[in-house]
């Protein structure tokens, strides 16, 4: 582990709880920041722990795209995710059961997360019908129909064998109407409790209840208490982060948040931006996802405590400095952003591995330093210090 990026103690990652009792996952809270009421802590998983606030890189194909396990190893990753549609329709989530899971398919041996599919299907197929049973679409590979019911997604969940399993539920988007979204949070409570009766191995997975409501306070309310109504052993927030303005999301998670349970883990789906990681952890979050480091990466753009920097751009053709001068990972170490603009121009894959591999590392420090800034009672303080030095302005 790499000392400047631990908060707890080094050993952290490999702690094993005492016991499980009858949850196969556990949080364990360390230390509430005083300045901005933000907590510290460690989840406990089958497959080792991690410290939060933490940030979970996507691994959609049980890959997180150019990267190797042992690279985000280095990098402290502590947990990543996979995702319930993608290896449903491709492998099969029978062939990933025969490999002896996807720990050892994917060769991670810390923690996973697998959402429940429920997201891909609303967002990738553009023919589908919402029922009471499920969602029915097409596969956006070869277009065969199949349904995706509560039952469906855990069945796919229990054969991944992740640490961390997301209950079936219906992803609002934004713009939705009033009557929409009571319907649709009503309907994903429904769904949990049939998720809730499939889950085959409760004591090696952990099912967490996802959260909804759209951006309307009184049914996120609703929803919060519909869903922590179930003695599960952690919550999410769903359907935020899709288009609707930042200060709508900061205010869904005050309006949630206070009514989730304290000894639990609480994770904000889809979110990444450096903003949204440290405002969300100032407002009660322990775990964040979000695919953003590899796809910009991909496409040129690498983030920097100053900004975001397109590292395609022609000025940086005969630029050898690092990314970013006092940054620690590999690529600053070793590449400079001419060479990396020279291989984005050339299509050539290393480039993009770079590009990816410096913005991976760039939040999975930056959580590191939330994680020391709550330690020390400062949280706020380091939020104003790095929105001024990146060009936020404060949510």
């Amino acid at each position: 582990m790499n000392p400047e990026t631990s908060t707890l103690e080094k050993s952290a990652p490999a702690i094993k709880p005492p016991h499980l009792g009858h949850h196969a996952v556990w949080y364990e809270h360390k230390h509430t920041c005083r300045q901005s009421g933000a907590r510290l802590g460690v989840v406990h998983t089958p497959h080792g722990s991690f410290e939060t606030p933490a940030f979970m890189p996507v691994g959609t194909q049980a890959t997180v795209k150019g990267m190797a396990p042992e690279e985000l190893k280095a990098m402290d990753a502590g947990i990543i995710l996979s995702n319930t549609y993608h290896l449903w329709m491709r492998p099969g989530s029978d062939i990933v059961r025969e490999a002896g899971g996807l720990h050892r398919f994917m060769n991670w041996d810390r923690p996973i997360l697998t959402d429940s599919g429920g997201f891909q299907v609303f967002s990738l197929s553009d023919r589908r019908h919402i029922t009471e049973e499920g969602v029915r679409f097409k596969s956006h590979i070869d277009g065969s129909r199949h349904i995706l019911t509560p039952e469906k997604s855990i069945e796919v969940q229990n054969d991944l064998g992740s640490d961390i399993i997301m209950a079936f539920d219906e992803c609002t988007p934004w713009p939705a109407d009033e009557a929409y979204v009571k319907q649709s949070l009503e309907r994903t409570t429904r769904w949990l409790d049939r998720c809730t009766k499939a889950h085959r191995h409760p004591d090696r997975q952990a099912l967490f209840g996802i959260i909804q409501g759209g951006t309307y306070a009184q049914y996120r309310q609703q929803s919060a208490r519909e869903i922590t109504s179930f003695d599960l052993p952690g919550y999410a927030l769903g359907g935020l982060s899709v288009g609707e303005p930042a200060h709508l999301l900061y205010e869904m998670l005050e309006e949630t948040v206070p009514l989730m349970p304290t000894d639990k883990p609480r994770y904000l789906m889809g979110v990444g931006t450096p903003d949204y990681l440290i405002e969300g952890a100032i407002r009660g979050i322990d775990m964040f996802d979000c695919v953003l480091p590899t796809r910009i990466g991909r496409n040129g753009t690498v983030l920097t405590r100053k900004g975001r920097l397109i590292v395609r751009d022609a000025k940086y053709a005969r630029d050898f400095a690092p990314i970013e001068s006092d940054c620690t990972c590999y690529v600053c170490q070793n590449y400079s952003r001419a060479y990396i603009r020279h291989l984005l121009k050339a299509n050539e894959m290393f480039g993009l591995r770079l590009a990816s591999w410096h913005n991976l590392h760039f939040l999975l420090q930056l959580m590191a330093d939330v994680r020391r800034a709550i330690a020390g009672d400062r949280l706020l303080d380091f939020r104003d210090e790095f929105f001024e030095s990146y060009g936020y302005k404060k949510g």
